[in-house]
């Protein structure tokens, strides 16, 4: 299991139901003081379901925040009150970007920038969690393309800034960028 350092960036990337937010998970589970944010909104049942199976999940003592966009005001802060701080995920923050600033490309733009400058000055250790879509199937609708180019771009500058990046297979983490420890 790879160890977080502090202040370092950490994007988990994978497939559904790859192990990305269960390993997320494991390395805040380090720490004391752990913040874990949740851009899921609830809109259907399947989508309460699934938050509710995640909140089961998490430890009782971590402080949860659900926020779909400001992720960049949550981590300045919260920052200070954590030594890790779980984003999980980048993903849906992609979808509700869209839904939210449509075809306002300069909003989205200012929101991933400041997500990324929040990242690179961040006092605590952040774990981000997102889907990899670059494997996937060309999207047969003009929006689903888009949604995935935004959130291939939004993995591309978060892995920039990133200490480390793992790449979740079947479970299995491989490191990408930075220093991944193993343990089985």
């Amino acid at each position: 299991m790879q160890e977080t350092r502090q202040g370092s960036v950490t994007l988990v990337l994978g497939g559904v139901r790859s192990g990305k937010s269960r390993y997320a998970q494991q390395l805040a589970e380090q720490s004391q003081r752990v913040t874990f944010v949740a851009t899921a909104k609830i809109s259907d049942d399947e989508m309460q379901k699934k938050i509710e199976r995640h909140r089961e999940e998490r430890p009782a003592e971590w402080t949860t925040v659900e926020e779909p966009l400001e992720l960049a005001r949550v981590l300045a802060h919260h920052q200070l009150n954590c030594d890790v701080m779980v984003v999980d995920c980048l993903t849906i923050f992609a979808a509700n970007l869209l839904e939210e600033e449509g075809e306002d490309g300069d909003a989205i733009e200012r929101r991933v920038e400041a997500l990324c400058e929040s990242l690179r000055t961040a006092w605590c250790s952040v774990v981000l969690v997102s889907n990899e879509v670059g494997s996937g199937v060309v999207p047969a609708y003009p929006l689903g393309r888009r949604y995935r180019d935004l959130l291939g771009e939004i993995n591309q500058r978060v892995a920039r800034v990133a200490d480390d990046v793992v790449l979740m297979v079947a479970g299995l983490p491989l490191a990408l960028k930075g220093h991944l420890e193993v343990t089985l």
